[in-house]
């Protein structure tokens, strides 16, 4: 044999390149990050914040009062007036709005914007509301008629049948927070408007007429 063959293998071995750092793994000499250093693995660790978790009670709206007045909005139109220089566009709203409780009024607001009109028809539902004296069941006490426009409707105590009634009519009497009554429109009108205002004229009948009771004997007593 020859000798080539029984020579160790001496070949020069080439230099390794330095290993480049792991992604996310702190360097030598750097500032460690404020959560903790990461582990390799693309995993993260970090340290309980007592600053963290701040979030108001009540959800997202930071506990937030509910509003007095429920509203519900009967209307929509968009409505053209034709001018000079074009046509100019506006919204018109018809809502009704009420605490549940036994207030309840409607309302009619126009602007450019939808939700400026809205927010007219609120003001204007709050400054038409009106209180009614009902029964202790929340039931109104006697059958009551009345007629607005084209628009007739007829309201009667049913005691244990809930809310009987349609249209925008039963939007004003859920609104009030009335139960056990039975509404029937007698007419053929669809205005929507025009069957709340009804309604609202109906129930001023049964309107609580306690204060100008008690300031009736004042007036007297300073006329004499």
């Amino acid at each position: 044999m020859s000798d080539e063959n029984t020579q160790p293998n001496t070949a020069p071995v080439a230099p390794t390149a330095p290993q480049a750092p792991v992604a996310g793994a702190p360097m030598s000499g750097a500032p460690m990050p404020r959560g903790g250093a990461r582990p390799q693995g693309g995993q993260r660790t970090f340290e309980k914040n007592p600053r963290r978790n701040t979030r108001k009670p009540g959800g997202r709206d930071g506990g937030r009062t509910k509003p007095e007045f429920d509203q519900k909005i009967i209307s929509i139109r968009r409505v053209t007036r034709v001018a000079s220089g074009g046509r100019r566009f506006s919204f018109s709203v018809a809502l009704v709005a009420g605490n549940r409780k036994g207030s309840v009024g409607v309302g009619i607001g126009k602007g450019a914007d939808t939700s400026l009109a809205i927010d007219k028809a609120v003001r204007n539902a709050k400054k038409h509301m009106i209180k009614l004296a009902l029964t202790k069941t929340m039931s109104i006490p006697h059958e009551v008629d009345a007629k607005f426009n084209a628009s007739r409707v007829v309201l009667k105590p049913a005691r244990g049948r809930g809310v009987s009634a349609g249209s925008s009519v039963r939007n004003v009497i859920e609104l009030a927070g009335i139960t056990d009554i039975s509404a029937k429109i007698l007419s053929r009108s669809k205005n929507h408007l025009n069957n709340a205002q009804v309604a609202i004229m109906a129930l001023s009948e049964f309107r609580d007429k306690t204060k100008k009771v008690l300031a009736a004997p004042t007036l007297q007593k300073e006329q004499r």
